[in-house]
């Protein structure tokens, strides 16, 4: 499939046009996907003459051809890119050259087809998530365009993957900006409450319609093994576990001991069933982070290694004060539990927090303590969630590893 040129002279598409206002197509130009409200020419194409998910072409004020594109009139973003070939309009057949392009690279890094398969724009599918559990998927639809593609999705997928089950996971908040509502519902196949996902040599008890998210933390598969291949011998102490994915692929590693901290008392019975048939033997607290974390202070545990893996504390960029605090007070709590010469995993999945105020909320911690981190290694998301150079909210996870010693 070609992709179109600055030089080339593009064929006219069938799509109703959507128009930019002068040099307001630059962003495009440079790889960007998104094309928000303010951007548009509404003297000559109106937004609200468009049905939320409809498919348009996007064109400059010159009338250059920029790409294929769903609306949305409701929303900030107005129109996400689908392609930028005038010859290939959104369809079934484009979502299965995506889908499969997506495969190949997944194929190229997993042994096993545990993974994620599709990761939005990631991926040139801005507004799809799908998870693949063997023959199983579970898929997210986040966009009223994706939501408007819902056949042509499923059977792509049908196509490309050829599962046996199928799961539309549509109960994230995004949807209902996009004025969608929220649901979970299988599209079809006999869908099992939980999977079994093989990581790291353990192999872990998934929910996956009664679970987080799309079932399991996919993007922390790589940030989990660079954990574990430092928790030998160590007192482990996993925070917002889960289904303890840190805590136990750490014992498996060979850590002394393992406790697993989280407010879900579902999330705890499938890491109790994991190390279970795993023949692992882990401590669960189940509580809030915060407050587990005080009660330890409390009771003076010590833990030889840490990480803190909690919920992103900032959603949206008016957070960002409230949020800071949060992590710089649950990295202090976990300051406090650290033994001498420790070590700490600090995680964030907040875009809106830059990668040195997670550091900073580290280093905080240590001088509060009379304490000395330092910053052994750096993570990011795991690569089945591609970053696309162009949009940097696609590169959101961040995780660092400190050796915290006495002042």
């Amino acid at each position: 499939m070609s992709s179109q040129t600055e030089s080339a002279v593009p064929a006219a598409s069938a799509l109703p046009r959507l128009v930019l206002k002068p040099r307001e197509e630059r962003r495009l130009q440079a790889g960007h996907l998104w094309v928000f409200s303010n951007e548009v020419d509404t003297s000559a194409t109106p937004l609200t003459a468009f049905a939320p998910g409809a498919h348009v072409a996007v064109r400059s004020s010159g009338d250059r051809f920029l790409g294929h594109a769903y609306v949305n009139p409701r929303t900030l973003i107005s129109a996400r890119l689908l392609g930028r070939d005038p010859g290939y309009p959104p369809g079934k057949s484009l979502l299965v050259h995506r889908l499969k392009v997506a495969l190949a690279l997944r194929q190229r890094l997993y042994a096993a087809p545990f993974y994620r398969l599709a990761y939005g724009e990631g991926d040139f599918l801005p507004g799809l998530v799908v998870d693949r559990y063997g023959d199983v998927l579970v898929a997210q639809l986040n966009t009223a365009g994706m939501e408007a593609m819902k056949s042509d999705v499923q059977e792509a997928l049908a196509k490309v993957v050829a599962p046996r089950a199928l799961l539309w996971k549509n109960d994230s908040p995004m949807r209902e900006l996009e004025g969608l509502q929220r649901h979970v519902d299988a599209a079809f196949g006999d869908m099992p409450a939980t999977v079994v996902v093989p990581e790291g040599g353990v192999d872990f008890h998934v929910p996956l319609a009664g679970g987080q998210k799309t079932g399991w933390y996919f993007d922390q598969s790589a940030n989990r093994a660079l954990f574990a291949s430092h928790a030998r011998g160590a007192r482990v102490l996993d925070v917002f576990s889960y289904a303890g994915g840190f805590g136990l692929q750490a014992l498996r590693a060979g850590a002394a001991a393992a406790t697993c901290i989280d407010s879900s008392a579902t999330a705890l019975a499938l890491a109790s069933a994991t190390a279970d048939a795993n023949g692992l033997d882990v401590e669960l607290l189940e509580g809030d982070g915060f407050e587990a974390l005080e009660a330890l202070v409390a009771e003076r545990r010590r833990f030889d290694a840490i990480v803190v893996d909690p919920p992103a504390f900032i959603k949206r960029k008016k957070d960002h004060g409230k949020g800071l605090a949060a992590y710089r007070r649950i990295n202090l709590l976990a300051m406090q539990l650290l033994d001498r010469d420790g070590l700490l995993m600090s995680c964030s999945c907040s875009y809106h927090l830059a990668p040195g105020e997670l550091v900073d909320a580290v280093q905080r911690a240590a001088r509060h303590r009379d304490r000395f981190a330092q910053l052994i290694a750096a993570g990011c998301q795991a690569p089945d969630h591609p970053v696309h150079p162009a949009i940097d909210e696609t590169r959101y996870l961040r995780a660092f590893l400190f050796r915290v010693t006495d002042g």
